[in-house]
């Protein structure tokens, strides 16, 4: 019994010390900020890549944001895959309402890869006349300062600047579940990963130099995994630089959520962490409360202290920090919280176990497979 109490010690502090710290580190890094960046009078010139698959929530005001920079020198290009698709009347309202801007819209499809997003940003990577470019998904809502934020990131040792998306404008439970999941969860440990010198990508938002990724075999070398931040991350640390993040992730409005696309959604992740990275991705069991919440309340049955109430205790110190870096971060916070944050811990194991059994997904109606992207690309092709 000793051995199990000292156990179940070890683990409950390894586990407070990670999420204490984790929390810090989020505090500095994601913390809202007070006012724009000024964008710098030498600006370089830079590509703004949006591809835009359908009508997502808000899409009117994310892809909007694209033309209210302040940077002085960009380009907007818009690439849709297929002429039938409904964004494009409103992409040509927002061109012709902005006749000042140096926006274009390609339309096509060369399917270079499994990857229906990165056969839709081929073409406007090949037209971009710029040597920056930022590949930014159509329901990112971009800041005034948005480009400047990206390029006061980059140093001598970048060679991809990327941001996580933070869950805004939450409609619903299910919605907020995925707030948590996106906010005080996984751009927190991303955060923690880029200061610790191991930043990942996310594709939500990628500023690439050209160069470096022609260097490297060019835009085609990230269909070599089915997600193509993924393969981002593994090219740019085989040329011995660094993924790296700006302060304060970019909003994703979120809207109106349903219990089973924020589940599809998060098992989609899931499967692809796991096949990219399945070293990285085995610890993520023991991620959420539930674990250290066990072993506090074995603790506190083994010192003669009232089980519940330190448990309850407990939990409310853990998510109690978690509330501390939304508030902070400018994230969705309501006195709910809890509950949401709760049903995302349930829900972690269960999606950790579909990561590893799992590898077919659809998205956005397309058939993919998390192990073998070539395999069905040919399947689907």
């Amino acid at each position: 019994m000793n051995l199990a109490i000292l156990g179940a010690a070890a683990f409950l502090a390894v586990t407070l010390s990670l999420h204490v710290g984790s929390i810090a580190i989020a505090l500095r890094r994601c913390r809202a900020p007070t006012q724009l960046m000024p964008a710098p009078a030498q600006a370089s010139a830079i590509s703004l890549i949006r591809p835009v698959c359908g009508l997502d929530n808000f899409v009117e005001a994310t892809l909007a944001s694209s033309f209210d920079l302040d940077y002085p020198d960009y380009e907007i290009v818009f690439c849709v895959a297929h002429a039938r698709d409904p964004a494009i009347p409103l992409i040509q309202q927002l061109i012709a309402a902005h006749p000042d801007a140096r926006a274009s819209l390609l339309v096509g499809d060369e399917r270079i890869s499994a990857n229906p997003k990165l056969n839709n940003c081929f073409k406007g990577w090949n037209a971009a006349k710029h040597e920056w470019i930022v590949l930014a998904d159509s329901n990112v809502m971009m800041p005034r300062d948005y480009l400047t934020r990206l390029m006061a990131a980059w140093r001598d040792d970048t060679g991809l600047v990327c941001s996580p998306p933070s869950g805004s404008c939450p409609e619903g439970y299910w919605a907020q579940v995925e707030c948590a999941f996106l906010n005080a969860h996984q751009a927190r440990w991303q955060y923690v990963a880029d200061t610790l010198g191991n930043g990942f990508a996310q594709g939500k938002t990628m500023l690439w130099r050209r160069d470096i990724l022609e260097r490297a075999g060019g835009i085609r070398l990230l269909g070599q995994e089915a997600a193509e931040d993924a393969a981002s991350t593994k090219v740019i640390r085989a040329t011995g630089l660094r993924v790296r993040l700006p302060d304060a992730p970019f909003a994703q409005p979120l809207g109106y959520r349903r219990a089973l696309e924020v589940w599809r959604r998060q098992v989609r992740w899931a499967q692809l962490r796991r096949a990219s990275f399945p070293l990285v991705y085995t610890p993520e069991i023991l991620s959420g409360l539930q674990w250290p919440l066990a072993a506090a309340g074995f603790l506190a049955a083994q010192m003669d202290l009232p089980v519940v109430t330190s448990m309850l205790a407990f939990a409310a110190f853990w998510y109690g920090l978690e509330m501390t870096l939304a508030r902070f971060a400018g994230w969705p916070l309501t006195i709910a919280y809890p509950a949401y944050a709760v049903t995302r811990d349930l829900m972690l194991p269960v999606l950790w176990i579909n990561g590893w059994l799992g590898s077919d997904f659809v998205w956005r109606g397309n058939p993919m497979n998390a192990d073998a992207p070539d395999e069905a690309h040919i399947r689907n092709t």
